[in-house]
């Protein structure tokens, strides 16, 4: 492991046993909207790693110490339900992330686990409107800002509409 892998990886590690995860946050470039993702809510508590996709960095670092600390008090989020208590007037879902799309969107995680499989589930935020990005009167281009990380690209876990947003 390079010097600066190991480093990243004592972080990650000591920043989730003082804090119950890590938060990585990436910039906004031309592929794509910014976007958060913890690291250690598997390690220490046994719960998915969360993802989550379009949100200013103090929102998307509130948001994912909300679901860690939720997770971490025994909570389960179950993909196609609504959630309250993530983001005022928004209700959020969760998806699980497939794991092709690991390498880029969790890609600093796999400094901890080192190969070892562990899951994600990605943290969708509905519009101010209520809408969500696969709902075809959501506002435009909110899709392709807010992908959802299965392999389809669509909810996989639920049916929009049916049992789920």
């Amino acid at each position: 492991m390079a010097e600066t892998e190991e480093q990243l990886r004592q972080w990650l590690v000591s920043t989730a046993e003082r804090q119950g995860a890590a938060v990585v946050h990436v910039a906004a470039d031309e592929a794509g909207a910014a976007y958060a993702f913890s690291v250690g809510a598997w390690r220490r508590f046994g719960k998915p790693e969360v993802v989550v996709i379009g949100l200013p960095r103090d929102v998307a670092q509130a948001v994912v110490d909300t679901y860690v600390a939720r997770a971490s008090a025994g909570e389960r989020f179950t993909p196609g339900q609504l959630y309250a208590g993530f983001l005022e007037g928004c209700p959020v879902t969760f998806e699980r992330v497939a794991t092709r799309h690991f390498p880029e969107f969790l890609g600093s995680a796999f400094a901890v686990y080192q190969g070892a499989t562990f899951p994600a589930l990605q943290l969708i935020v509905s519009a101010p409107d209520g809408t969500f990005p696969w709902q075809p009167d959501a506002p435009g281009g909110f899709a392709e800002y807010q992908p959802v990380l299965t392999d389809s690209g669509a909810p996989e876990y639920w049916t929009p509409g049916v049992d789920g947003p």
